[in-house]
């Protein structure tokens, strides 16, 4: 009997149709357009090479220097919540993967995508982007992202606090930006939007 191993690509298949199987389904994303995006883009492509074979953990996987590819349920979780339409124009706040980005340019209109850095400056523009989205958690939205979102636009992203992540969802009012805080799940922290610390005695 002579054994065939299975090519890479199929084993890679296989591991997204596990991920929705057994990390999206059981806790609750069976949206079909999530799933279809999901299947669709191949995470291994956004990791380095010998990161390959832990692309569809159920985990954050470290790609160096600050950057990350965030656990599958958080992408799932956040194209749930924010449901791109065609009509959105989205800005990404990006992790360092790229991989957010490419799952929501089957779904959404017009993306653009920036880093955290240039996602901290403060602007005197006013947006247009009906859908913000951050790929990490944040301890705070600076003033300068949320100008860039329009009036009534939406904005899924991680929420920080005391150490403990969730996923947070919100929609400017008024000018201003209110956050909600959902699931307490693993987020990776972007920590150029931390709190400025204060002296303490």
């Amino acid at each position: 009997m002579t054994l065939v191993k299975e090519r890479p690509t199929e084993g890679f298949a296989a591991a997204r149709r596990a991920m929705i199987d057994s990390q999206l389904r059981v806790s609750g994303v069976n949206e079909d357009f999530v799933l279809t995006a999901m299947n669709t883009v191949a995470r291994e492509n956004f990791v380095p090479e010998n990161a390959k074979a832990h692309a569809y953990i159920d985990r954050a996987v470290p790609l160096g220097e600050g950057r990350f590819l965030a656990a599958p349920l958080f992408y799932g979780r956040v194209l749930a919540e924010a449901a791109p339409k065609p009509d959105d124009k989205v800005l990404i706040v990006d992790g360092g993967s790229g991989y957010l980005a490419a799952l929501v340019k089957q779904l959404a209109g017009s993306v653009e995508v920036t880093d955290p850095a240039d996602g901290t400056e403060n602007t005197r523009k006013r947006g247009d982007f009906t859908l913000l989205l951050i790929d990490g958690a944040i301890e705070e939205l600076p003033a300068g992202l949320a100008k860039r979102l329009a009036d009534d636009g939406r904005i899924v992203t991680g929420l920080v606090a005391r150490g403990v992540t969730r996923l947070a969802t919100g929609r400017k009012a008024a000018g201003e930006v209110a956050l909600l805080p959902l699931t307490e799940m693993g987020i990776p922290v972007l920590h150029a939007f931390d709190k400025p610390k204060g002296w303490s005695f």
